[in-house]
C-alpha cells in the first residue's frame, strides 16, 4: 500500500472550516458534507471525518467537557486552530475563498444571495463589505448547527425563521466576532428583544425579562408569545455553550437598560 499524501495547509483549513459548521456527533464518514469535501481534495470521506476528530481533539472546549477526540494528529491540525483563534476573520474568509475555487466558483458567485448590492462598490469599500458579509454567514452557519438548527427558545426548526445572534454585538468586540460561543440561534422574535435588551439570558442560561416586557403582562401578545418563556432554560448547545463572560456583558450593558439596576 503507498504512503498516504500528506494534508497541504488549504486541505487543513478547509476541514477546519467544515468542522466549525457540522453539527456535533455528525462527523462520521456517511455525512453529505464530509463526502462532498472529500471530493473537492480527493480525499477518503473516512481520512476528512478523522481529520476532523483531530480538530476536536484540540479544541478547549471539547477538552474542557472531558471530550478528547483523535489526538494523533494533534500537531498537524494545532498550527491550523491557532491561526483560526489568533485571526478568525481573515482564516474564516480564506477557508471560503478556497472552498469556492475547490467548488470551480467565485466568493462572489457562491454568496452572491448576500452580496448582490455590493456591486456598485468600489475598492477597499467592496473589499470590506465582501469579507464581512460572507463572515456573518459562515457564523450563521456555525452558530445553527450547534443548536441543531433549532431556535434556542421555541424550537423552531426552519432555518429561513432562524438568525444567528450575538450575545456580545459585532461592532463591539472585534476579536469575538466568530466566536461560536458569542452566538445564541433565535427565531426572528426572540433574537429581536435579545439583541434589544428586552429580555436577557442568566448564567444559569435561563430566560429573563426586563421591567419594559414585564410592563406588558397581560396583554394579548405577551400572553401568546413570553408568559410561557420566563425562567425557561435555553436549549443546550451541542458543542459551544455561551461563555460567561459575554452573558455578563450583555445583562450588564444592554439588558439593564430596559431594567431596575441590579444594586441599588
Amino acid at each position: 500500500m503507498p504512503p498516504s499524501k500528506l494534508w497541504a495547509k488549504e486541505e487543513l483549513i478547509l476541514a477546519f472550516n467544515l468542522y466549525l459548521k457540522i453539527p456535533f456527533g455528525k462527523t462520521h464518514s456517511t455525512n453529505k458534507d464530509i463526502i462532498h469535501l472529500s471530493n473537492l481534495i480527493n480525499r477518503t470521506p473516512s481520512s476528512v471525518a478523522l481529520r476532523l476528530a483531530n480538530f476536536a481533539s484540540v479544541d478547549p472546549v471539547l477538552k474542557a467537557r472531558g471530550i478528547k477526540g483523535m489526538d494523533g494528529g494533534k500537531k498537524i491540525v494545532q498550527p491550523i486552530w491557532d491561526e483560526f483563534f489568533n485571526n478568525q476573520e481573515e482564516l474564516i474568509f480564506l477557508s471560503e475563498q478556497i472552498l469556492a475555487q475547490k467548488e470551480n466558483t467565485s466568493i462572489e458567485k457562491k454568496f452572491e444571495d448576500i452580496l448582490f448590492d455590493t456591486k456598485d462598490l468600489k475598492g477597499q469599500d467592496v473589499i470590506r463589505a465582501v469579507k464581512t458579509r460572507v463572515n456573518q454567514s459562515v457564523f450563521r452557519q456555525m452558530v445553527l448547527s450547534n443548536y441543531n438548527t433549532k431556535c434556542s427558545i421555541s424550537g423552531i426548526d426552519i432555518p429561513e425563521l432562524l438568525l444567528a445572534s450575538h450575545i456580545m454585538p459585532w461592532s463591539k468586540n472585534e476579536e469575538h466576532r466568530l466566536n461560536p460561543e458569542n452566538g445564541i440561534c433565535f427565531s426572528a422574535l426572540y433574537d429581536k428583544a435579545f439583541d434589544s435588551g428586552l429580555i436577557g439570558i442568566n448564567l444559569n442560561h435561563e430566560i429573563i425579562f426586563s421591567d419594559s416586557i414585564k410592563k406588558k403582562k397581560g396583554t394579548e401578545f405577551f400572553n401568546k408569545y413570553f408568559y410561557s418563556i420566563e425562567n425557561q432554560k435555553i436549549n443546550v448547545a451541542l458543542k459551544y455553550s455561551p461563555r460567561k463572560e459575554f452573558l455578563e456583558y450583555h445583562l450588564d450593558m444592554i439588558f439593564n437598560k430596559n431594567s431596575e439596576p441590579l444594586f441599588k
